[in-house]
């Protein structure tokens, strides 16, 4: 896993582009995330976390993170497409005030998040719950970010 680049940099290789704000597409974003993390402590509360639904649980708080990354980034004009996307919307967090390890920890998501979709890798409850306490730690800090 490379470690990761600017955002202006991804904007520079046309992975990024300017666009004109889509207020609606952030808050149709926000509130699908809103409604995959009630969906996901529902599931925690009703099957509890293990072994077998760790994958599901890591694959769920990865998607509910980058929704909002990408609210924020339609909130304020900015869309990612092409190879490196996932890549450009994880260093954005750094202009929405993430601290350097909570952007490597994404970037570390978002790479292990491949590997169950694309090799089958598995992970365990441990990495699972680490994750799911990561998601509670930015999905408030992303919220309180999103709302200005």
């Amino acid at each position: 896993m490379s470690a990761i680049k600017t955002f202006e940099e991804y904007a520079e290789e046309g992975i990024v582009r300017k666009i004109s704000p889509d207020k609606q597409r952030a808050a149709n974003l926000k509130q699908e995330s809103e409604r995959k993390y009630k969906s996901l402590l529902e599931m925690i509360q009703k099957m509890g976390v293990t072994n077998e639904n760790a994958n599901d649980y890591v694959e769920y708080c990865y998607n509910i993170i980058m929704f909002l990354i990408r609210a924020k980034m339609f909130e304020k004009g900015y869309n990612s497409s092409g190879q490196g996307a996932h890549e450009a919307e994880v260093s954005y967090t750094k202009k929405l005030g993430f601290t350097e390890p909570e952007t490597q920890f994404l970037n570390q998501l978002r790479y292990f998040r491949n590997g169950i979709l694309y090799y089958g890798k598995s992970f365990d409850k441990e990495y699972a719950e680490k994750v799911i306490n990561y998601l509670e730690k930015i999905e408030k800090k992303i919220k309180i970010k999103t709302k200005k």
